[in-house]
């Protein structure tokens, strides 16, 4: 009988709700399911505190390992036909526990020469941690045959704000009883079962190639924003050079504090600016805009 396991880390159910709705397909094929959990040595809170939320920055971001719990010795011992690797998004990489377990001898044991399908559920910015996941599992020997990013796909500064609210006092309500509810919808929640219908036939078969990719597309199971997608890469960059500050300095607590703030004029000051002044050159980046989506679209 096939089997696949799937790897993940989540904090609110979000993304297991994620997980449970694309798998549930494969369980009425009678597919065998193992779920491995990550666990840390050292868990991360849920809700966050300000402290432990920008405290995560540098080493989330500088995609530095910390240790986890050991995989059970059964996963270690089975042979998976498929791997979904489902993941959440912390400072456009990869978060602390999905990056240190693909850094781990154990999923180096688990994703070798194995076809792996990634799933992830976030607020909006993805495509950064996506290319990082690729470079870690092409470091593993895996082959990464498929992609679904679901995200919140209400307007950016209101989305900065339900998630805010959420992250920091674990309530999944309507911020000020006005505001839509946080995270990604119900509804497209529910539809991870379409993609993983889509899966499901390449599994069968046992043949992946560029079309099933493609086929997720097509349903939307990947959807770009031309902005975000520019924003995300500028954001990249200047993370790249606020982490390497923090990470070892003595004043690390000073300069997390300095970063906060950062945030909030980068989101509510320069990114509206930023906006206004990427649709006037639109026109001019048109083509390399096209490319970079088609990129981003892609395994």
């Amino acid at each position: 009988m096939q089997q696949i396991l799937v790897v993940y880390y989540s904090q609110s159910g979000q993304l297991k709700d994620i997980v449970n709705q694309f798998v549930a397909p494969f369980q009425s094929a009678g597919i065998g399911i193992d779920f491995y959990s990550i666990e840390m040595e050292e868990s991360f809170p849920f809700p966050w505190t300000d402290e432990a939320f920008f405290g995560a920055f540098p080493e989330s971001f500088l995609q530095i390992p910390q240790p986890i719990k050991p995989i059970k010795q059964e996963f270690l011992e089975k042979e998976y036909s498929l791997i979904i690797l489902a993941y959440q998004v912390w400072y456009l990489s990869p978060s602390i526990p999905i990056n240190s377990f693909l850094k781990s001898t154990f999923a180096k044991d688990l994703l070798y020469n194995k076809p792996v399908i990634t799933l992830s559920g976030t607020r909006n910015m993805w495509i950064s941690s996506q290319e990082k996941i690729k470079l870690l599992l092409l470091e593993n020997k895996a082959h990464l045959v498929g992609n679904v990013a679901l995200t919140d796909k209400h307007p950016n500064h209101i989305s900065v704000l339900t998630i805010v609210h959420w992250l920091f006092t674990g309530k999944k309500d309507r911020y000020l009883g006005i505001f839509p509810l946080p995270g990604v919808s119900q509804k497209d929640i529910e539809s991870a079962s379409m993609y993983g219908k889509i899966a499901l036939e390449y599994l069968q078969k046992d043949i992946y190639d560029k079309s099933l990719q493609e086929k997720i597309v097509q349903q939307k199971g990947v959807i770009i924003k031309p902005f975000l997608l520019s924003a995300e890469y500028k954001a990249n960059r200047l993370f790249r050079i606020w982490a390497t500050m923090i990470y070892g300095n003595r004043h690390r607590k000073t300069l997390l504090k300095c970063f906060h703030l950062y945030l909030y004029i980068a989101i509510w000051v320069l990114m509206p600016i930023v906006w206004c002044f990427y649709w006037l050159t639109y026109p001019f980046f048109y083509r390399k805009i096209q490319k970079d989506i088609r990129k981003a679209e892609s395994v």
